[in-house]
């Protein structure tokens, strides 16, 4: 399926949101347990997809897939990491210290920086700990999109450089002692990463420039980090088969140029190329299929007759019901590569030519707004969230103000905490919190971070209060709004982003379940690339048009009440709006 050199125990699959990860580490572990080696593939997205790829319910634990013999799988859950890492930092003292000080520490282990920790602490033993690696030949990691897997790969570094310079003890963590336990492990960790004949990086891009330079920009800060055991796979080819249809022809040939402009980085690595498939990617049969690159199969095979499907709204329809407003936030959320990005730009520059000031930017630690915008529509302004940026911002704020009234042991040991890794987690979490009470004054459209990386953000607000207090002399109204404020449907307006197919209409469903939780309610459902509106001959996009109803129904009958449908538009303009920077 894929040749890598030597063979390595871990391999990884990255890339960016939507390019087929999880379809090509799940087909290469099926190959590789096959061939009658122990398997295990490990999911590190928070919104893993494993379950739904092999039809079975996982856990933290490995469990054997059923119909690949050799082949085990476990999501790493970061709740289930936090409670039981918790529980192996207090239960030693449960009966040796008094219930407050267990309470204390207890407290201190609440917020959002163990969850991060216990869940990087699983991940780091099945690199670094040789009792739980001997069970298995090889370990395949379907990790989160881009930015989410940067951050989990230099962790280990991170902490590692953190425990051996921090002469304190105590951190964001509460006592560092259960840390120090680790360091080994978390050393362990960094050279198995940097060990090619230990670990390779499989870098995934489909056949176009964002995801192609996104390929590159990850090469780049991987090799930063010494990982330099890469491969490159080329995922998603699309070979036309109807010269008459326009669409079809354009697809391939944007493809092609995409292809010939690949990134000089990438150009010297190991390449394998996979063509789209004519049948979904869900199931063990469908796997061993595409693994074997069986690129025809009865499987899901499309109906023949065109459904009839109930009426959509048009994203245009969606944009003059948001100007009803002269303020608010507009959130886009979704699974990686639904077009969030493109979907919240269409936003907000329509509403900017409206004569609202509009202000457009991303929580996603990957990807950066079209800064050709700034300037070019009056009342729009653009940015993203620069993690390093908001790094410095918080140090420096903190040492300000909770550091004025220290003496100088107290602020080496408040400098000691603020360089801990978690630190960048609540720096983002303060920025985003002003991101919201900007909408306040006028439209704030936020493209946000792909679903996993979503969640843990909300679920984590209340923690990431308890931290930001913790160092300030009182936490800032931002901070304090927040949580009301993504609870007022006035205020702020979810767009749930999706495409027709499977993984991502219930990817999509999950993340609206987790909103409601929350306290936070749906407004729409935005269903992006759809070939439903389009005229369409080449047969490979007829079948796929065919096998987009039953997701349409889905979504229309049971998910959503206001659901709006974008045609496929191979350019990324948005058919009926004026996407272009002309006036």
């Amino acid at each position: 399926m894929i040749s890598l050199a030597n063979e390595p125990k871990n391999v990884f699959f990255t890339g960016k949101g939507g390019v087929g990860k999880t379809s090509l580490s799940c087909a290469f572990a099926i190959f590789q347990a096959d061939a009658g080696k122990r398997v295990l593939l490990v999911s590190t997205d928070p919104a893993s997809n494993l379950d739904e790829t092999f039809g079975i319910t996982l856990t933290s634990r490995p469990l054997p897939v059923p119909g690949a013999t050799g082949l085990s799988a476990m999501n790493i859950n970061p709740e289930v990491a936090a409670r039981e890492y918790r529980e192996r930092m207090v239960g030693p003292y449960r009966n040796i210290l008094p219930p407050a000080a267990v309470k204390s520490i207890e407290e201190q282990l609440s917020g959002a920086c163990t969850t991060e920790i216990a869940a990087f602490e699983v991940f780091a033993r099945l690199l670094g700990d040789d009792r739980v690696r001997s069970d298995f030949d090889q370990i395949v990691f379907d990790t989160a999109p881009t930015g989410h897997t940067l951050r989990l790969l230099k962790l280990p570094a991170a902490w590692d450089d953190y425990l051996t310079n921090n002469p304190g003890n105590t951190s964001c963590l509460g006592p560092l002692s259960g840390l120090q336990a680790q360091k080994q492990l978390f050393a362990a960790t960094v050279l198995a990463l940097a060990d090619p004949l230990q670990t390779a990086i499989v870098l995934v891009a489909r056949p176009d420039r964002a995801s192609l330079k996104e390929a590159d920009r990850t090469r780049t800060e991987l090799g930063s980090l010494g990982i330099l055991n890469q491969h490159l796979i080329i995922n998603g080819l699309f070979p036309p088969s109807d010269s008459k249809d326009p669409l079809a022809l354009t697809l391939a040939t944007q493809a092609q140029q995409a292809l010939d402009d690949l990134p000089s980085g990438l150009r010297h690595l190991p390449v394998d190329r996979f063509f789209l498939t004519e049948y979904a990617l869900l199931g063990i049969d469908a796997l061993r299929a595409f693994s074997r690159r069986e690129q025809k199969s009865a499987i899901s095979s499309p109906p023949h007759e065109e459904p009839e499907l109930p009426a959509f709204e048009s994203l245009i329809d969606l944009i003059e019901d948001l100007s009803r407003q002269s303020s608010g936030v507009i959130m886009t959320m979704g699974k990686g590569g639904v077009g969030k990005t493109s979907i919240a730009t269409a936003i907000a520059v329509e509403l900017a030519r409206r004569g609202h000031p509009v202000h457009l930017t991303t929580t996603d630690p990957a990807a950066h707004t079209d800064k050709s915008l700034q300037g070019a529509i009056p009342g729009l302004t653009v940015s993203h969230i620069d993690p390093e940026n908001e790094t410095h911002k918080h140090r420096t704020e903190v040492m300000e103000q909770a550091g004025a009234n220290l003496d100088q042991k107290g602020r080496d040991l408040l400098e000691e905490d603020l360089r801990s890794p978690c630190t960048e987690e609540i720096a983002v979490f303060k920025a985003f919190s002003r991101i919201i009470d900007a909408g306040s004054h006028g439209f704030v459209v936020l493209d946000t971070a792909p679903t996993g990386h979503t969640i843990l953000l909300l679920d984590a607000a209340e923690a990431y209060h308890r931290e930001v207090s913790r160092t300030a002399q009182q936490a800032p109204e931002a901070v304090r709004l927040l949580r009301d404020r993504l609870r007022d449907p006035k205020y702020t307006k979810v767009l749930i982003v999706t495409l027709p197919e499977s993984t991502p209409v219930h990817e999509a469903a999950y993340l609206q379940n987790d909103l409601k939780r929350a306290g936070i309610s749906t407004y729409a459902w935005v269903i992006n690339q759809s070939l439903t509106p389009c005229q369409v001959t080449d047969p490979f996009l007829k079948g796929k048009r065919l096998r987009e109803a039953r997701y349409l129904r889905e979504v229309r009958e049971s998910l959503a009440e206001k659901v709006v449908l974008v045609p496929l538009q191979p350019d990324g303009i948005v058919v009926g709006l004026r996407t272009s920077l002309s006036p």
